[in-house]
């Protein structure tokens, strides 16, 4: 079991994403696609204001298929544990593989700056294959801003938090909190989805608010005792309770300013990003991953010795 995390990471890094027909996550999007469907009001309607119905429907659509995933991630992760280790171990990494997405966001955050140096133009249509943002007025720093935001939050969302959940609930546990990371970004929106979507945002706000803190922490390992007092004074900057710390995070170690036109500016007496600063940035994530693999790692293997321990 200790190893699996980082077995997972090297089939990753080795293979990257499986075809979408085979991807859990791909599945829980459909299912959250036909769902929403039925419990949204339409596209350009003004819904009403309490919308308990729709509240309620929304809790009743995510606790369906958050109870789906869990069972049926739990009813994979029992057979598993019946084979022979040998057979179970890499099976498991390959299981927890679709669950996290660390190749895949790395690739596309870097191939951000490379259309940079093409030109405007392609950096910013890049650029919207990750951001829901209007880029089409967007300066070459301001995508860069956009493009390290989107590596430090998504470094916890899509690769730190579904392991610290696997960490401590194993597959069923990673899968749930990608279901509802997942259902965060389809339903949790303003607008039409203000009621309809409201528990898949607490849930998500819930299941992140630790590991999104954790993350924070590690990208300041190493950083100066300054950047430490000032991550709390970043991260309350947005709106999200949890989103902030890591993008804060990344704006304090790097030494650079980072926000969203006209909503919010993380660090901002800082200089603006410069075009070895996306790099940088993935370095520094890269750092975090090995960094929390190992303590998790170890935590597992503490719970497995504590048990042999003291039955």
């Amino acid at each position: 079991m200790a190893l699996v995390p980082p077995l997972a990471l090297l089939v990753d890094r080795l293979w990257g994403e499986p075809r979408a027909a085979w991807h859990p996550v791909v599945w829980i999007g459909h299912y959250l696609g036909r769902a929403g469907r039925r419990i949204a009001p339409a596209a350009g309607s003004v819904p009403p204001s309490p919308d308990y119905r729709r509240l309620l429907l929304g809790a009743l659509a995510w606790w369906a298929g958050a109870a789906t995933v869990w069972c049926v991630a739990a009813v994979v992760q029992q057979g598993v544990s019946r084979l022979p280790g040998w057979v179970a171990l890499p099976l498991l990494a390959l299981l927890l593989k679709p669950l996290l997405a660390w190749r895949m966001l790395r690739e596309e955050v870097a191939a951000v700056e490379a259309a940079l140096a093409q030109s405007l133009a392609a950096g910013r249509a890049r650029l919207a294959r990750l951001v829901s943002r209007d880029v089409s007025a967007l300066s070459a720093a301001e995508v860069r801003e956009s493009a390290i935001e989107t590596l430090a939050e998504n470094l916890n969302d899509s690769v730190l938090a579904p392991l610290f959940w696997f960490v401590l609930l194993g597959l069923p546990g990673a899968a749930l909190y990608r279901f509802a990371n997942t259902a965060d970004a389809m339903w949790g929106y303003r607008g039409r989805w203000e009621w309809a979507g409201k528990w898949a945002a607490w849930a998500d706000d819930l299941l992140s608010w630790l590991p999104a803190r954790i993350t924070a922490a590690l990208l300041l390992l190493g950083a100066p005792a300054a950047a430490w007092r000032a991550l709390p004074a970043e991260a309350r900057r947005t709106a999200s309770p949890n989103g902030g710390w890591p993008m804060g995070a990344m704006a304090l170690r790097l030494g650079v300013r980072l926000g969203k036109p006209g909503v919010y500016v993380l660090n901002p007496a800082a200089r603006e990003p410069d075009a070895g600063d996306v790099a940088r940035a993935g370095k520094y994530a890269s750092k975090v991953v090995v960094a929390h693999v190992i303590p998790g790692v170890l935590a597992i293997v503490l719970i497995v010795m504590s048990r042999a321990w003291w039955p």
